[in-house]
């Protein structure tokens, strides 16, 4: 039979609810197996002897999902609520005092990320109080410029949180030894027939994760897995739509 694309890839916590990975957009499975050769006076081995097996994975998905991140590699379930960036909120400072801006989202402010001005790009610095010119002060969400700035245009940029959209996966610190384990299905389709290809992981734990973007492209973040026997000594479990 013949397969085409990247197939569907589904994980399931123990206990869970499966989860979609999202979009997958490559899947790969390695089976490694060690060897012993057996030399005698010859420089090819008369035997060879297998030993140990290691099954990995890879899944490289195009949905940014934080069910299946966090419940499978983190084993933490998503809370709602979200930390959100307003980056380059454009104001200017009033030419007369107080020498105040209240940001947009001031009242869920999270934390400051930088003033610039706006004709420059030339950054503010911070301060405790009493901002001299190129500096600014902050209180409760809300901005503060010198005199000398007065009528200055800048780029406020800033986190704050949205309880009402959104999720999160916070994670923490935890004691070394326990694992998320989950079981997976991998399938696809042959285009020519219909029938279906699969493979069954019966244990697998998530070891790596990749997160990472590029100029003009899609955040595909990377998953890394291992597969090991459950309690009845089962790994996987191929499936081929041809009979023969």
């Amino acid at each position: 039979m013949f397969v085409f694309g990247s197939g569907v890839l589904i994980g399931t916590p123990q206990g869970g609810t499966p989860i979609n990975f999202g979009l997958a957009q490559e899947v790969s499975l390695n089976i490694a197996t060690s060897t012993k050769a057996l030399f005698g006076q010859y420089n090819f081995p008369v035997a060879i002897g297998s030993g140990t097996r290691k099954m990995t994975g890879k899944a490289k998905l195009a949905r940014v999902s934080g069910q299946a991140l966090g419940t499978l590699f983190f084993g933490v379930t998503p809370s709602a609520g979200t930390t959100l960036t307003q980056f380059g909120e454009t104001t200017t400072i009033p030419a007369s005092s107080p020498y105040n801006y209240t940001p947009t989202f001031h009242s869920t402010f999270l934390a400051d990320q930088g003033v610039v001005y706006a004709a420059t790009a030339l950054p503010l610095k911070q301060v405790a109080a009493s901002p001299t010119a190129g500096q600014y002060s902050l209180s409760a969400g809300v901005y503060t410029f010198a005199a000398a700035d007065a009528g200055a245009a800048v780029l406020i940029s800033y986190s704050y949180t949205s309880a009402s959209s959104g999720e999160n996966v916070a994670v923490n610190s935890q004691l070394i030894g326990p694992t998320v384990t989950f079981s997976a299905n991998l399938f696809a389709a042959d285009p020519t027939t219909g029938k279906q290809f699969s493979v069954l992981l019966y244990n697998c734990v998530a070891d790596k994760l990749a997160i990472s973007s590029k100029l003009e492209d899609f955040m595909i973040p990377e998953l890394d897995f291992a597969c090991f026997a459950n309690s009845a000594g089962q790994v996987c479990q191929f499936n081929f739509g041809d009979a023969a």
